[in-house]
């Protein structure tokens, strides 16, 4: 179903904008990593194994070992083997700046947000774009889109009723309802004094928010506010929606080696435990138990603290991933010794941009335009087959997985000629990118790494 046209203000969008990730100079810290400790005295020998560390911690978190017998080994074969099966089919966004956000409303409808503050929806079959106008601070003096800011987050709830995204103002929390994507509540009073870079859902109406001004707010929508099916509306005919307060603000603690740099660069919710993870430009990880309110549990410096600006969660390994300038580092707060060591992307510098978790296999997008694959069981990347694929880096079978995006649109403005000598290409940042596991398809977007230059990417891979 596509999004319902609410009020007079929306239409066909051109084709949108987003910017680059937030990043850091800061420099890099070693945190010793040593062999897998034995779990048990007893059994030595096969409690050395990374498989079996894994699926023990499973079947001990919840009794049972995921999903049973030959559908759980079909699943596992399936998320194993798709990767290198994908093939590309890009899709026109017209002059729109850099996708930072993304996620999947239904089986061919994508939404997106952009550096350019755009908020749309994109039909992977069709290609059709469709605006959704963005809801506006409270009073005549309400804060505007700044420049090089953007839409950083789109988060569905659990039950996907609701989207939380950024307003006008990047500062306040916009949600909507769904599928008809009317506008419900906007967070927009004694909130965040900066933008917002990132949004989790803790429960279907209680959604967290984390701000570049190194705070994070926790926020509940009252039900009643999207039970009914049809907006309410002024006598103008906009659409009128209720302005909230978070109901608490947490701040990130200082670190005294960079005190200054505590954004919060994103935030990913365990469900099993209650807690929520962040990360903060600084080089730390945070970790809230989550209840009424945010109570800190604690803070770990990151091995590595350059650019970490993506974090995932996996439920059923229990595991947070960090993604850095050039690595992704895996945490178990339960640990006190982290047993899995760091995978290196070897792109360049160029970081890790976007992060997901699927059963045992971590989907890795880089600022280089290409998606790595690794599979966290056997600890290496998901290996090539000999291919005529052209999506496939060329090279003999067994080396490692590379799916490189398109070529996307650039803005050949005066930036791009006297800045950058007119070089024709720039691999395109993959910020974000979401799977349709039931129809196995994979959403993917971003633009030119670089700041100060006007492009996109966005491609369905299937």
């Amino acid at each position: 179903m596509a999004p319902r046209q609410t009020g007079s203000r929306k239409r066909k969008a051109p084709a949108l904008d987003a910017a680059a990730a937030g990043s850091s100079s800061l420099g890099s810290a070693a945190d010793g990593e040593g062999p897998l400790p034995p779990k048990k005295p007893k059994r030595p020998a096969a409690r050395r194994s990374l498989l079996h560390y894994l699926k023990g911690r499973e079947v001990g978190a919840r009794g049972r070992a995921g999903l049973p017998g030959l559908e759980g080994e079909l699943r596992g074969y399936a998320v194993q083997k798709l990767p290198e099966l994908l093939r590309e089919r890009e899709l026109a966004l017209g002059t729109l700046n850099k996708v930072f956000a993304s996620q999947w409303l239904n089986a061919r409808q994508v939404v997106c947000g952009t550096k350019c503050n755009t908020l749309f929806v994109v039909d992977v079959q069709s290609g059709q774009i469709t605006r959704i106008p963005l809801m506006r601070d409270r009073g005549p003096g309400s804060a505007r889109a700044q420049p090089s800011c953007g839409i950083h987050a789109i988060q569905l709830n659990p039950s996907k009723t609701l989207l939380a995204t950024g307003g006008e103002n990047p500062n306040s929390l916009a949600v909507y309802q769904l599928p008809t994507l009317d506008p419900v509540c906007l967070g927009d009073r004694h909130g965040h004094k900066d933008w917002i870079f990132a949004i989790a859902w803790m429960s279907d109406t209680v959604a967290v928010s984390g701000s570049r001004d190194g705070t994070v707010a926790l926020w509940r929508t009252d039900p009643d506010m999207s039970h009914g099916s049809i907006a309410w509306h002024n006598d103008a005919g906009l659409p009128v929606y209720a302005h909230i307060r978070p109901s608490d603000v947490e701040t990130i603690p200082r670190a005294s080696t960079n005190p200054s740099n505590r954004k919060v660069r994103a935030l990913a919710f365990s469900g099993r435990n209650q807690e929520l993870g962040a990360v903060s430009l600084d080089g730390y990880f945070h970790l809230w138990k989550a209840r009424s309110n945010l109570s800190r549990l604690l803070s770990i410096r990151l091995p590595y603290c350059r650019e970490n600006v993506c974090l995932t969660y996996c439920d059923e390994l229990a595991l947070y991933a960090v993604g850095s300038q050039s690595h992704v580092s895996f945490l178990d707060p339960r640990q006190r010794q982290q047993n899995i060591r760091p995978l290196c992307s070897r792109e360049g510098g160029t970081g890790v941009r976007s992060l997901s978790f699927y059963q045992h296999i971590v989907t890795v997008g880089t600022g280089h335009g290409s998606l790595l694959f690794y599979d966290i069981r056997a600890q290496k990347f998901l290996e090539e087959r000999a291919s005529a694929s052209p999506h496939f880096s060329p090279g003999p079978a067994g080396r490692k997985l590379k799916l490189t995006c398109g070529r996307g649109w650039l803005n050949h403005d005066d930036l791009w000629v006297n800045y950058f000598g007119g070089i024709g290409e720039f691999p395109n940042a993959l910020y974000t990118h979401c799977y349709n596991w039931p129809e196995m398809k994979l959403f993917a977007a971003g633009g030119p790494l670089p700041s100060g230059l006007h492009g996109n990417y966005a491609g369905l891979w299937s």
